[in-house]
């Protein structure tokens, strides 16, 4: 099998195991509508580096694109920024995956620095308040992006062979979006007890919603596909909420509103269950 072949059998796996890591951490089939952008951004970008080689213009290349992504995308964690960066790599490997010889190279290049890329901008902007501040983490991201670029060759170098490199790689990315999921766990899980507290969700309710993987389960629902709702809400109100701390009043206030918003949808949700499951034990015992 000829390099380029490989190379796209790669995009075609990635982009699959991306998606799929996507939707356990989000339980949401929304990715490729926030790709779009990233897509067509590191469509091009592979298009210009075909004709300009090296980490260098890998990294700027691929951080201004996940930049351009971060001024005009909603905004989003870190992890998401790394996902919709990986993307970006992804089309960027697909000019090079036509008829270039180093197409294995380039691809490893381009998903390592984009994933890079995408994080590290993303970052900038959900933890550091102050534009200049903001600067500097994009250039510190820039550097980053070129060594996530160089890395292929330096374990070139090293003997390994290059489609060894790609396919790891190419399982390196989702791999770290479901661990972000455990990472995550502990905060959302006290988020949610929070939530609890205040009486907008049943202390029942925290685990099964919280955990990486009962969240996939029914977590004692009458609906599972209504569960699995009620989890996207609860994790979008722990996201909310800790976006909020830190920020300027109003942009605070605004989240806020939305928390409560997010707040009645759940006990709206938790109302229906109830009566679901209440109807459900009647029809038990009548018969």
């Amino acid at each position: 099998m000829s390099d380029p072949v490989l190379a796209l059998i790669l995009v075609v796996s990635f982009f699959l195991a991306v998606s799929i890591a996507s939707w356990f951490k989000t339980l949401d089939a929304a990715l490729w509508r926030e790709a779009r952008v990233p897509l067509t951004l590191g469509f091009l970008s592979g298009i210009a580096l075909r004709f300009i080689d090296g980490p260098v213009a890998v990294g700027v290349l691929l951080t201004l694109a996940a930049l351009y992504t971060r001024l005009t995308g909603s905004e989003s964690e870190p992890a998401e920024g790394m996902t919709l960066g990986a993307m970006m790599g992804g089309a960027a490997a697909v000019p090079f995956a036509i008829d270039q010889e180093d197409a294995l190279l380039r691809f490893s290049a381009v998903i390592l620095a984009g994933a890079v890329a995408g994080y590290g901008i993303t970052f900038g902007l959900t933890h550091v308040r102050r534009k200049l501040r903001q600067l500097g983490v994009d250039a510190v991201t820039a550097a980053l992006a070129v060594g996530a670029a160089a890395l292929p060759r330096v374990l070139l170098r090293s003997g390994l062979a290059e489609r060894h490199v790609a396919i790891a790689a190419a399982t390196l990315v989702p791999l770290l979006i479901v661990l972000t999921v455990f990472k995550q766990w502990p905060l959302v899980r006290a988020e949610l007890r929070h939530e609890a507290a205040l009486g907008v969700i049943d202390d029942e309710d925290v685990r099964p919603t919280a955990h990486p993987l009962l969240r996939l389960g029914r977590g004692g629902w009458h609906d599972a596909a209504a569960h699995r709702e009620f989890v996207r809400i609860a994790n979008k109100i722990a996201l909310r909420k800790r976006q909020q701390r830190g920020r300027p009043e109003e942009v605070a206030r605004l989240y806020q509103l939305e928390v409560i918003k997010l707040r009645m949808e759940l006990q709206e949700m938790t109302r229906i269950d109830r009566a679901m499951r209440a109807q459900a034990e009647r029809e038990q015992l009548a018969r």
